[in-house]
């Protein structure tokens, strides 16, 4: 059994086909989903797909980049979704540098990420964290206001080097479609190393589709070949990639 970690099937994309997708991604080996929140309408609908399968489940939360212009009143609303029992995290959180060069809109974006994760520490939730082209910031912040109750680095993108101190975080370590690329050097060598029991395996679908689906739309189907090439990678069974990743995902998330 899998574990899609990080998947958008509340994307206009992919939500019409949801039933589908999730009966095709089964027949694939991927039993369990957690469709990701990333401002107030797709959190919504996020728990509105957990609520119509037992095996699939949300995280609700503001984006870096969908942060700016939200309500005190849309912002509170969102929050209150944490007491759902379906919501098992709150995510995709954190920092956008490549979208955003404006400094105090980059700035905007730092209390944000805080306050969403002392919001999580109150509900006892792990966090999802959203970084690009911010990792000293992010990591700083993480130091500063530590999520409590843990959380992953979703779709990992940061050096070897920044991996040590991720992991000294006490977080999970995210990967996805960029492991397969044949150009991708960085994710198959934090791939190599990466501690079995802080990995989880994540489509982002609809984005980063794995080789050989590159340039198609993605989807929890394809997540066995993240799996496949992770265990190339690591030189050890595809069964002991699948059964170690599944039980990091039931801990973390407690599904």
């Amino acid at each position: 059994m899998l574990i899609d970690t990080h998947c958008h099937l509340n994307n206009d994309d992919l939500i019409n086909d949801f039933e589908e997708i999730i009966k095709e991604s089964k027949l694939n080996g991927v039993n369990k989903f957690i469709v990701i929140g990333w401002d107030k309408e797709s959190s919504f609908k996020a728990v509105e797909l957990a609520h119509k399968n037992e095996n699939v489940f949300a995280t609700i939360g503001f984006h870096p980049s969908d942060i700016f212009g939200v309500s005190e009143e849309d912002f509170n609303e969102t929050m209150d979704l944490l007491k759902d029992d379906k919501v098992v995290a709150l995510g995709e959180i954190g920092l956008d540098y490549y979208w955003e060069k404006d400094l105090d809109k980059r700035n905007l974006q730092k209390e944000w990420f805080k306050k969403q994760i002392k919001i999580a520490n109150s509900y006892g939730k792990p966090i999802c964290i959203h970084n690009r082209e911010a990792f000293e910031d992010t990591l700083k912040i993480l130091k500063e206001t530590k999520p409590l109750f843990g959380g992953v680095m979703h779709c990992y993108s940061g050096s070897v080097e920044y991996l040590k101190e991720v992991l000294d975080l006490g977080l999970y370590i995210g990967l996805d479609g960029p492991v397969t690329y044949k150009n991708s050097i960085t994710p198959k060598e934090v791939a190599k190393i990466v501690p079995i029991d802080r990995l989880l395996l994540e489509t982002d679908c609809p984005y980063l589709t794995p080789h050989p689906h590159r340039g198609k739309i993605n989807s929890p189907v394809y997540l066995h070949l993240i799996a496949e090439k992770i265990a190339e990678l690591k030189e050890v069974d595809m069964k002991y990639i699948e059964e170690e990743t599944t039980k990091n995902a039931e801990r973390l998330f407690k599904i």
